[in-house]
């Protein structure tokens, strides 16, 4: 049972986001005061229209958007006052899954790469044959065929894409997942697979 006391794995202030347009005589305020917090073992949950703004709160928590105000907090450590080390070390532990199958992959790598590549950020794997062993077992978790590394991402489908856009965020056994409406653009069977693709990797990482 979770200790009561304990600080939340992840705790978002009064987050703002607001974006400069028409030569910055107007502010879109795109996220505006958003506060929650989430503890270790949690699944939240933000529901909106589209257009609201939760790709942008995504984005602002990893830090790929600075913000316009508040904070995030993860693991009790303001991440606005991690120096560059600090952040690079928080990659390890944080990961996002983005919306947009079709734009996060690099077209120009294969899989191998593809889902490679936060290791080969963090220095995870020097032998090359232990790096791809890691990747056939990661795309085997998603349900897809470790005989596909070598191909490049316009050769699947959307679901696939998503597949291996969830195998990239599992790479380095992230503590805490940022999930991007992983499956809004895909067909309700596809959606179906990949709900219970998510449910078994979470099971085995518990």
């Amino acid at each position: 049972m979770m200790d009561k006391a304990a600080h939340p794995l992840l705790e978002v202030g009064h987050i703002k986001k607001y974006f400069e347009i028409d030569n910055r005589r107007v502010l879109k305020k795109t996220v505006d005061d958003v506060s929650f917090a989430i503890n270790k073992g949690e699944t939240f949950g933000i529901v909106g229209e589209s257009g609201c703004g939760k790709s942008t709160l995504g984005r602002t928590i990893m830090g790929l958007y600075e913000k316009t105000d508040g904070r995030v907090r993860f693991d009790n450590q303001d991440i606005a006052q991690m120096n560059r080390k600090q952040r690079f070390l928080l990659h390890r532990r944080m990961q996002m899954i983005f919306q947009d199958p079709y734009a996060s992959l690099n077209p120009r790598s294969t899989v191998l790469d593809l889902v490679a590549e936060p290791m080969d950020i963090h220095g995870l794997y020097a032998n090359r044959k232990k790096r791809r062993k890691k990747v056939e077992n990661l795309l085997e978790e998603v349900g897809l065929n470790p005989n596909d590394l070598n191909r490049y991402p316009h050769e699947f489908s959307g679901g696939q894409r998503q597949r291996i856009g969830i195998a990239r965020a599992l790479a380095l056994n992230p503590e805490f997942i940022i999930a991007d409406e992983p499956i809004s653009a895909l067909d309700v069977s596809v959606q179906a697979q990949l709900f219970f693709v998510e449910k078994s990797c979470k099971k085995k990482k518990d």
